[in-house]
């Protein structure tokens, strides 16, 4: 029978009922009445359950609480609907203060741990971590530490974002508070942490698993706020915090945005003014007393930053969502422990190892310290965590550092380019990352120069159309005209990202008439090296470059290249310049292309490279023939049905049959089946 329109009624009676009543049967009944009483209870038809509960215990005591009550929560752990095992999730935390302690820590720890890994349903699996922290607020046995750990862990990486997300904001610094009770903050908790992300580490040299590694960094980085009590708790100077006179105020920026009130450090602490106090203490201390006897504070800096540091040393530089996690997790950590601390303990330990010497970068090997993500994360992780004039500066000359060292020691540029992918994110970098880059377009070494060009094609496409226009055509069109070939050449990927991203007519014309000049001067005519940038310039961005461009510039200029590429003499560049004109084709091929201009530039274009492949790649031959007939037929049956209009290669490889017999064709290949079969996906 259901009766939710009298539950306010109903509830009250049963529960005073089930208080009063002499007979155990029959107050297990009325209990059993209350619990089946909605078949399926909303939020606010639980609330008033669970009040009911609440009330029923604070009179009746922890005895039969455990005696009446958690029975019929244990029924219901497997019922069939999931608003019934809420409210038994529900249940567990709200009676947790009203339970033997003895039960708390078992069979109440056990409920939510059987429902934490088997209940299917989200709602339910969260509901199970706002009861397990609230469970941790009053366990007091050391010996349940282990499984709160191991429950922490399975909640971390729960499949469930709602679930996760609990986790942090609940049971993650619930757990921080009990950890730090034991003694266990630095000598169990983040000490495990970073043993799991090392063993990651090791085991990832052939594939990161990435998910893992954000649940361990952000679990890390939800216990800063608890590791900065602890210092603050355990510091020379807590005999003195009293709360007397005039309390001073924390800035409101002083600390990062907590992910919840309980990661707040001020709720950790106590007060606000509590905070307020110790903070000046904290500060006065770091730049006048110093750290001796401050145990807590001495572990932070003598072993979890130089353990980190060597973590970061170890992760992929080309991998940017973990460079983007650890760059978090530092500022978090610098703005948590405040500017005197950055300055003086976390700024030393990476200065000391990126010290910049040419000593330092293995010309040979590639594999200095410079290459590693420890650049990326120091310049945006540290270097960004205050904004002030002279920060600013410090980053500034950081990256032109950097820049200079790798250029002048031929190391890889990744280190740079995580740097610059992660700051031009943020539009406030811009600016700055373009005052970087100047430099080197004006350094005294080619090597440099090459880099400052190379580095544009990273910002032209998160940097405002006016940027371009003011700051970075200016760079390129200065370096296009360089002394050195080299350099004019590592402009070209830049102009082509302009044309792909850009919409100003203007701009767009400038930087057309620059790769023209590079195309049609006759100093450039035998510039292999220039042939094939452009080459492959215009196969990656012609597919998304303004269609007029395509059609008047990109094609045509394929067309010509092809065409001079046949009377090449020396085999192994005519088949370098033949094989990125195949790759620049197969990519072109996805677009809408006139009649007209297939007629006159596309096919005649395919035609001369097929020339090549007969005698330097007969498997490539196969495919260009392939397309070249796939077209004509198309230019044929749309000369005899439809009025001349655009046309796609794409749209004219649609039959299963062609797919198939271009797709085996392709699948012989090394150089680019992959790229190929992504034409029949691919529209524009």
């Amino acid at each position: 029978m259901q009766y939710p329109a009298f539950c306010k009624e109903l509830i009250p009676l049963i529960l005073c009922t089930a208080c009063l009543h002499p007979e155990p049967k029959e107050r297990d009944q009325l209990l059993h009445i209350l619990f089946n009483l909605i078949k399926r209870p909303d939020d606010e038809q639980r609330q008033m359950i669970l009040t009911g509960c609440v009330a029923f215990a604070r009179h009746v005591g922890p005895t039969r609480v455990e005696a009446e009550l958690l029975p019929q929560c244990w029924e219901q752990i497997s019922h069939k609907y999931p608003e019934r095992r809420l409210l038994v999730a529900e249940s567990c935390g709200s009676l947790a203060p009203y339970l033997p302690k003895e039960i708390r820590s078992s069979l109440v720890l056990s409920m939510l741990q059987q429902m934490l890994m088997e209940d299917k349903a989200d709602l339910v699996r969260e509901a199970v971590i706002k009861s397990l922290g609230i469970i941790m607020g009053y366990i007091d046995d050391p010996d349940k530490y282990q499984q709160g750990f191991e429950l922490l862990l399975s909640a971390l990486g729960d499949p469930s974002e709602r679930v996760v997300s609990a986790t942090h904001q609940v049971f993650l610094p619930a757990y921080a508070a009990w950890t730090t009770e034991l003694g266990n903050l630095q000598s169990h908790l983040i000490p495990t942490l970073l043993s799991k992300i090392e063993k990651l580490l090791r085991e990832g040299e052939h594939g990161l698993d990435e998910h893992k590694l954000h649940m361990y960094l952000s679990a890390l980085q939800s216990l800063i706020p608890s590791l900065f009590a602890l210092v603050l708790q355990n510091a020379p100077f807590t005999s003195k915090a009293k709360l007397q006179g005039e309390i001073p105020q924390i800035e409101v920026t002083r600390f990062p945005r907590p992910v919840s009130p309980l990661q707040d450090v001020a709720t950790i602490i106590g007060s606000r003014e509590q905070l307020a106090v110790l903070l000046q203490l904290y500060d006065y201390q770091l730049e006048h007393e110093g750290t001796t006897g401050w145990d807590t504070l001495l572990w932070v800096v003598n072993q979890l930053l130089p353990q980190l540091i060597e973590i970061v040393g170890k992760i992929n530089v080309a991998s940017t969502a973990c460079v983007h996690e650890f760059s978090r997790f530092f500022w978090r950590l610098c703005r948590t422990f405040g500017k005197i601390f950055t300055n003086t303990k976390v700024k030393p330990q990476f200065q000391e190892i990126l010290r910049l010497s040419e000593e330092n970068v293995d010309a040979t090997a590639g594999n200095g310290v410079l290459t590693k993500a420890t650049v990326p994360i120091y310049a945006t992780g540290v270097l960004t965590c205050y904004i002030q004039e002279e920060d600013r500066k410090l980053l500034v000359g950081f990256l032109e550092d950097v820049m200079t060292m790798l250029s002048l020691s031929h190391a890889p540029l990744d280190s740079l380019k995580a740097s610059f992918v992660e700051l031009g994110a943020n539009p406030a970098y811009h600016e700055l990352l373009l005052t970087v880059l100047w430099y080197g377009v004006v350094h005294t070494s080619a090597l440099v120069r090459c880099t400052a060009a190379r580095m544009f094609e990273l910002l032209v496409k998160g940097v405002h159309e006016t940027l371009v226009a003011q700051r970075v055509v200016p760079a390129l069109i200065t370096l296009s005209s360089d002394p050195e070939i080299s350099v004019r050449i590592a402009t070209i990927p830049a102009f082509g990202t302009i044309m792909e991203t850009v919409t100003q007519r203007e701009l767009l014309e400038r930087v057309k008439m620059q790769l023209a000049s590079f195309l049609e001067d006759p100093q450039y005519q035998d510039q292999h090296s220039l042939h094939t940038e452009i080459i492959k310039t215009f196969g990656r961005v012609g597919p998304n470059a303004e269609p007029r461009f395509r059609d008047e510039f990109v094609i045509p200029h394929l067309h010509k290249l092809a065409l001079v590429n046949n009377q090449q003499s020396a085999d192994s560049k005519r088949l370098d310049i033949a094989t990125h004109l195949f790759e620049a084709y197969s990519a072109l091929s996805c677009c809408f292309i006139s009649e007209d201009l297939m007629v006159n530039h596309f096919l005649p274009g395919l035609r001369c490279l097929r020339n090549d492949m007969e005698t330097l790649s007969p498997e490539h031959e196969v495919i260009l023939s392939s397309m070249i007939k796939e077209c004509e037929q198309k230019v044929e049956n749309r000369s005899v049905q439809e009025p001349q209009g655009s046309m796609s290669i794409a749209a004219s490889l649609v039959s299963e049959d062609t797919k198939t017999k271009f797709l085996n064709k392709m699948g012989q290949l090394t150089t680019s089946g992959a790229m190929l079969a992504n034409v029949f996906q691919r529209k524009k």
